[in-house]
């Protein structure tokens, strides 16, 4: 493949619109089949299955975004470094840092499996699942749970792919496992006859797809990424870096996860009902928001790469054009969903279900006024993980925690569920009072590390040049 046919891309380069657009359109169009595909199984659940197992997924949302979101944060944070190298032009060190990531994974992926497939019932109970869905929640968490490598495996080598300008080539992997998904989703409940396990197999196999083809992709169509002797060989350095890129932003899906646990805990003592209306709610803004994960995956890459680089003016300049964006999008998106959001739950509940539908809507109203917020967490907070400072989203990740935290045990118990529909835009609230101050004190601390850096290259060529004469 030439380097014209390549789909990797220099983001350091360029119009950062331009960049920005280019890179985050393929990333949108697999995000939103990803929501697609996890609209599809709610829709079959909900539609084949009843009310109750609709609920019984919903009531491991929390959850499971704790430990995947955990898995994800962790293989983005991996590709930070690559990203980095990518963009400084070392393509030796960047293989060795793929090496170390590809060893860290394994190992991450074993224990995690293990771990999380002990304990998700307990987690559960105490969560105060409602008895009635109990059994069919602990059956589908599971299953997903034992999935974890296959999350690995697509994540790893998709933000890999991502990290050296190709957003395109996951993308396509993606669409396929969508629709292997929502084949498998149909034939397990209609033709098999399977409960919620059937979908849930459905997403594992699915997600074992979409990794396995990006992974052979890359290794035929990405020489750059073709390892020499001795650099498959783990450099505890590298490991060390990729470790403290890598836990942060894995601590910080986990960390905000806990706050929804806890909110997801208060919620479920409110009934089945109020469940399946979050779920319901949960999964109509996740289609929505599929525009902000798009702009954050995409500042990961774009102010890595120009953060190795050393230029720092088309950095800014980079998140200035994303945020601006967003902005626009969470204005539209709001009047879509204040006008058309007690519509859209009838994909997934029959109309007869008058309550489910009401508290859907009343989520989705609550929460879209607050996605200009939303907007600034995920283009900031990636930004500031793509520079390099991934211990600052654990800290954003704790003011979330605390926000959502303080809504399930003092506000749901006094104003039920109306309050919680208020837990995520004041937890994004939090997150921004500490983000926006932290990105301009990261991008001041990068610049003088530049510059040090230009000094230290100077004084060294001076000194160099003085020795010869």
């Amino acid at each position: 493949m030439t380097r014209a046919q390549s789909p990797m891309r220099d983001m350091t380069v360029g119009n950062p619109f331009r960049l920005i657009v280019g890179f985050v359109i393929p990333m949108l169009l697999g995000t939103l089949f990803q929501q697609f595909y996890s609209m599809v199984d709610t829709m079959i659940v909900g539609r084949y299955l009843g009310v109750n197992a609709l609920a019984a997924v919903g009531s491991t949302g929390a959850i499971n975004f704790m430990i995947n979101g955990f898995v994800i944060g962790v293989c983005s944070g991996f590709a930070i470094p690559v990203s980095q190298q990518f963009g400084a032009k070392d393509y030796k060190n960047m293989r060795h840092f793929v090496a170390g990531l590809i060893w860290l994974s394994v190992i991450f992926a074993a224990v995690l499996t293990v771990a999380v497939s002990l304990l998700t019932r307990p987690i559960l109970v105490m969560m105060q699942t409602p008895a009635d869905i109990l059994e069919d929640a602990s059956l589908y968490i599971l299953i997903i749970f034992l999935g974890i490598p296959t999350t690995f495996l697509y994540n790893t080598t998709a933000s890999v792919s991502r990290a050296i300008g190709d957003s395109r080539t996951p993308v396509l992997f993606l669409i396929l496992a969508s629709l292997i998904n929502i084949v498998l989703d149909f034939l397990s409940i209609r033709v098999f006859g399977c409960g919620v396990e059937g979908p849930a197999i459905a997403t594992v196999v699915s997600q074992a797809v979409s990794g396995a083809l990006c992974f052979f992709y890359m290794k035929k169509n990405f020489p750059i990424l073709a390892f020499e002797k001795g650099e498959m060989k783990p450099e505890e350095d590298k490991l060390v870096i990729l470790c403290k890129m890598a836990i942060p932003m894995g601590l910080q899906y986990s960390i905000t996860a806990i706050g929804s646990v806890i909110l997801q805990s208060a919620v479920n003592s409110l009934g089945s009902t109020a469940v399946a209306a979050m779920t319901t709610g949960q999964r109509i803004g996740m289609f929505f928001c599929c525009v902000f994960d798009a702009l954050g995956g995409t500042m990961a890459t774009y102010c890595g790469q120009n953060a190795g680089a050393g230029k720092m003016d088309h950095l800014v300049d980079g998140v200035r054009a994303a945020t601006l964006i967003g902005c626009v999008y969470a204005v539209g998106s709001f009047a879509a969903l204040y006008f058309f959001g007690d519509v859209l739950p009838l994909l997934f509940v029959d109309a007869a279900e008058a309550e489910v539908i009401k508290g859907a809507h009343t989520f989705l109203v609550c929460n879209s006024m607050f996605y200009i917020p939303l907007c600034f967490v995920n283009v900031w907070r990636f930004s500031i993980q793509g520079m390099g400072f991934s211990g600052f989203a654990v800290l954003a990740g704790v003011c979330e925690m605390i926000a959502r935290t303080f809504i399930g045990f003092a506000m749901v118990p006094l104003f039920g569920y109306t309050a919680a529909c208020f837990a995520s835009p004041i937890a994004w609230l939090a997150a921004d009072a500490f983000l926006i101050p932290a990105f301009y004190h990261c991008v001041a601390k990068l610049r003088l590390l530049i510059r040090q850096k230009e000094e230290q290259k100077r004084a060294f060529v001076l000194r160099h040049a003085a020795a010869r004469a």
